[in-house]
């Protein structure tokens, strides 16, 4: 049994906004009881609609009951009898193969992943179903989000019903009274139906919680076919604006209301198949923000690989997300970092800030939890890499890593060579410039990936550090603006940087070692 993946509707519809929160919570006033909600349905109708092949459900939405009553262990048709108004049609209320409106959606009947027809005895055992589910992911949840997707040809069912309805009961006085109720959609009354058992199974409220339960049903045939399907999407096309299509709204069109025999035939063939179902869990996105400082100059920050061989002897990415995402039992996780350094340049001082954003993480993460994973990645013996103010961190942590990085300074220890002695003269010279202007075109060694631009780039100081025992060796310390190119700053990249170190010094330099030693920015520094 081949599945076909039809379009769904998302739940933020129009039709779905009264209920958006907490459909089985919020309708307290809702009725509850079922002998009260069938004394006032009319009893005649109800057991046309059972005998026509319409689920007890289904007949309470189209009516537009709401509330808990959907969640009762008493909506198998055999209930009813004894509840429904004494009538001579009584007795052809009968147990349905499948309900020709939800194709059995309400019923709990569906095909699974593994094409094998299930059929759930009651929203119970529907409930537990989807509990054991979430167990067996290994989900630690304090609330949940519950989200429905259902065929198009559902809607297209219930305006064609409505159409059957008032040719067969538009003279009747309640007709004239239901026909401007609020209807309630198959997807709300699922929610109605499930959302109370799933608290008490799951001991936690369903709220706007990060935590998302998704049901989605899809049906293999759609009404009277592809073509009728086409016809319904050009007439949308048409429709004029402002006017809704929400279930509540009157749906109905001269054209439709001619077709009923022709949707019974439908509805019963489509009824002969339930729909697929697949119950999928996430949890939005978890960031954690701190500094990393790397001590190697074999380490790169991102993985590096080119033609299948590892570069470097590990990476920060891998060592500060990949402990990030065992801890958190994640399915996958993002590194994002304020810059980048070379592989054989550290990262000293404060670090540099980093975001590790962990997709459908299995545990709740909390400060205590982001600190022993803190404690994890600074006691592996070869400290590669060390972390600091590890901490959980919102999406605002993007902002403040944003906003810092436009106007960002850096700080970097340059182990410097030139081709003569250094002078006295020069260590003034260098240390008067202030505020430099640098003007830089794209360096050759990232030519090849780097558009060939021309960048003017400040330095703002610069300090000299001699070393003793060598007057051709020493540090320079400088701070300049963000994405400074250093390396070509000392050797002047075949004059592809101007002014640099060596044109400065009127020599040969050449820069040996290279560290960052600082980054000015304000965010995760506690």
């Amino acid at each position: 049994m081949a599945e076909h993946n039809e379009a769904t509707n998302d739940i933020t519809e129009p039709e779905l906004t009264h209920v958006a929160e907490n459909p089985a919570i919020n309708e307290n006033d809702a009725p509850c009881d079922l002998n009260g909600v069938l004394q006032s349905l009319p009893s005649n109708v109800i057991n046309d609609l059972l005998s026509f092949g319409i689920c007890v459900r289904c007949i309470f939405r189209v009516f537009g009951v709401r509330g808990r009553i959907y969640a009762s262990p008493d909506l198998a048709v055999n209930n009813l009898k004894d509840n429904l108004k004494s009538s001579e049609n009584s007795n052809t209320a009968k147990e349905t193969k499948l309900c020709r409106l939800c194709l059995g959606i309400l019923q709990f009947r569906f095909v699974d992943e593994k094409e094998v027809v299930v059929k759930k005895d009651s929203v119970d055992d529907m409930a537990v179903l989807i509990a054991e589910m979430v167990k067996k992911e290994g989900y630690q949840i304090d609330g949940f989000s519950f989200e429905v997707s259902v065929p198009p040809v559902l809607l297209e069912n219930d305006n064609s019903f409505w159409s059957y309805m008032k040719s067969k009961f538009g003279s009747e006085p309640w007709f004239q009274e239901k026909l401007h109720t609020e209807r309630i959609s198959t997807k709300d009354a699922l929610k109605f139906s499930l959302v109370s058992p799933l608290e008490n199974l799951l001991d936690c409220k369903s709220n706007m919680s990060s935590f998302r339960i998704r049901l989605t049903y899809n049906h293999t045939k759609g009404l009277n076919g592809t073509e009728k399907c086409s016809d319904n999407d050009e007439r949308s096309k048409r429709r004029k604006t402002g006017e809704s299509n929400l279930v509540g709204e009157k749906p109905f069109s001269s054209s439709v209301e001619n077709e009923s025999s022709d949707w019974c035939e439908s509805l019963q063939e489509m009824a002969n198949e339930p729909c697929h179902f697949t119950c999928v869990f996430c949890r939005e996105p978890y960031y954690f923000g701190g500094r990393y400082l790397k001590y190697s100059r074999n380490v790169s920050q991102t993985r590096w690989i080119i033609d299948d061989e590892r570069m470097g002897e590990a990476s920060v990415e891998e060592i500060i997300g990949g402990n990030i995402l065992q801890a958190s039992r994640g399915d996958s996780f993002k590194f994002h970092a304020a810059g980048r350094e070379d592989i054989d340049v550290r990262m000293l001082g404060p670090g540099r800030p980093f975001l590790v954003e962990v997709q459908n993480a299995r545990l709740l993460p909390s400060e205590l939890f982001a600190k022993d994973i803190e404690k994890l990645i600074n006691n592996v013996e070869n400290k590669l890499v060390r972390v600091r103010n590890l901490n959980l961190v919102g999406s605002h942590g993007w902002n403040l890593m944003r906003e810092g990085e436009a106007e960002k300074q850096k700080q970097y220890a340059a182990l410097v060579w030139i081709s003569r002695p250094l002078k006295d003269e020069d260590l003034q010279h260098i240390s008067s410039l202030k505020d430099l202007k640098v003007l830089q075109r794209t360096p050759i060694r990232v030519l090849h990936r780097r558009s060939p631009l021309e960048r003017e780039k400040i330095i703002h100081w610069m300090k000299v550090e001699t070393i003793a025992g060598s007057s051709q060796y020493f540090l320079l310390h400088l701070c300049t603006q963000a994405g400074t190119y250093i390396k070509e700053f000392v050797h002047g990249d075949l004059g592809r940087t101007q002014p640099s170190i060596g044109s400065i010094l009127d020599c040969r330099a050449e820069i040996l070692q290279l560290d960052v030693t600082d980054i000015k920015m304000d965010c995760f520094l506690a």
